[in-house]
């Protein structure tokens, strides 16, 4: 009995900081939005046999699948905005910049390819990550940001 009750002790403590591991905030938001709006891109793209675009307002920090949105039936995120907290000081698609620009598409195509992409986000407290996405596949790798 004293077993049991040292194990529950043990989980009752440890439940909050498995809790603030698992939610997502921050950078780890903003990485895991933008790698599930491709990927529900993606999936649109091969599953429909039809190009699929996910269009980025770099001034408003939003992104989203055209024609998604909520309740499109997807387990993906579909829509979403950039914390507060994370920037996007750098959106080249195809080797070009638009960082600057009002909106920009990435074209996701039914055999899986997709536009070469490579976005720079980075927080208040100078995280930096590139998030690329290879156009042989469609598919994004994340990784530190050379300083």
């Amino acid at each position: 009995m004293i077993v049991v009750a040292i194990i529950g002790l043990l989980a009752a403590m440890g439940l909050p900081s498995i809790m603030k591991a698992l939610q997502k905030e921050g950078m780890r938001k903003a990485i895991s939005d933008i790698t599930e709006v491709c990927g529900s891109a993606r999936a649109k793209a091969i599953f429909t046999g039809q190009k699929v675009a996910v269009v980025f307002h770099p001034g408003d920090q939003t992104f989203s699948v055209e024609g998604g949105g909520p309740g499109q039936g997807s387990v993906y995120v579909a829509a979403s905005k950039l914390p507060d907290d994370v920037f996007m000081p750098m959106l080249d698609i195809n080797q070009q910049d638009f960082g600057g620009s009002e909106w920009a598409k990435v074209w996701f195509y039914p055999n899986g390819t997709s536009d070469e992409m490579t976005i720079v986000l980075h927080d208040r407290t100078d995280w930096r990550k590139k998030i690329t996405l290879e156009f042989s596949t469609g598919l994004t790798r994340v990784s530190d940001v050379d300083k």
